[in-house]
């Protein structure tokens, strides 16, 4: 196990490395000058090329490439060019807020979409399974976009018992955390259903009734833990896009999140803050990712890790 999780953590650096050599390339290609950003419409051009020395982007860029090498590899991405403060801090104290924001999106979806699929597989071709397949379609149909108007209006503005936007207590955190919840909720409750469906009908689940213990006992113990693996697969890839693809949400509910932030950074040319958030998703997105790997041998014994 210690040898996997090092050679798993030896490729992750080669992930990252690539991650940001696209994104240190892609920011730079986009047309637009941000010392001129900087500077503003009225600046002279003395005054602009001045600005683009002191922020090193009058060198060539595999000068600039080597110095960003140097400076992820000190873990010191720079200062933002717009916020007074090291990249790194600025992303972190968003990243955050994303993070409460997706974990709290997973809870929800997990501890809606498990009594909903297990009810459905256990009642196939049922009314129950019916509704329940009805209801996850719709979750996964409808645009997050749309859903968290819907929320505002009707939480919001009609029945004032939520607030709209901004970030606060538990109740700020509710219907944006819901928006993002339900396609979540469509995917796994489906997932679900399909996995005990085929479990159930496996020899050792029949064995096990024949011996005459319960059908709560069978789900839980038996077919839940059977067809875990592909539920906690597909959930730690989802929890992983949230992460960095919560931005939607976030601008609907003016959730302060890193999504907003980077998109606000990549309007303003603020190449350091771009970095340091792709830099902190693609570190989440691997660390969960060698978190759900790790777990498969904890959830069946016989995984083996070469």
């Amino acid at each position: 196990m210690t040898a996997y999780i090092l050679r798993r953590l030896g490729y992750s650096v080669f992930v990252l490395w690539g991650a940001l050599t696209i994104v240190f390339v892609a920011v730079r290609v986009v047309p637009g000058d941000p010392a001129q950003l900087i500077a503003g419409p009225q600046a002279s051009q003395a005054d602009v090329a001045v600005l683009r020395h002191q922020l090193g982007l009058d060198r060539s860029l595999p000068v600039q490439y080597g110095r960003f090498l140097e400076q992820v590899a000190r873990l010191d991405l720079g200062d933002s060019l717009r916020l007074n403060q090291p990249a790194i801090t600025a992303v972190a104290g968003r990243f955050k807020a994303t993070a409460t924001l997706a974990f709290s999106a997973m809870l929800i979806a997990a501890l809606v979409s498990f009594p909903l699929g297990i009810a459905a597989a256990l009642r196939p071709r049922s009314l129950v399974d019916a509704l329940v397949s009805l209801f996850s379609l719709l979750g996964q149909s409808v645009p997050n976009f749309w859903l968290g108007l819907m929320f505002i209006l009707i939480f919001a503005r009609r029945l004032r018992w939520l607030p709209s936007s901004g970030i606060g207590g538990l109740n700020h955190l509710v219907l944006p955390a819901l928006t993002l919840a339900l396609p979540l909720v469509g995917v796994l409750t489906r997932l679900i259903r399909t996995g005990l469906l085929e479990v159930l009908g496996e020899e050792y689940i029949r064995t096990a009734q024949a011996k005459g213990l319960s059908q709560r006992v069978v789900i839980a113990q038996h077919a839940l833990r059977n067809m875990f693996i592909p539920v906690i697969t597909v959930a730690g890839l989802q929890l992983g896009s949230l992460l960095g693809g919560a931005v939607i949400v976030e601008t609907v509910f003016g959730w302060p999140g890193a999504g907003q932030l980077l998109v606000t950074a990549i309007s303003n040319r603020d190449y350091p803050v771009v970095q340091a958030g792709v830099l902190m998703i693609t570190g989440g997105f691997i660390l969960i990712n060698l978190l759900v790997d790790v777990s498969y041998g904890y959830l069946d014994p016989r995984v083996r890790y070469g």
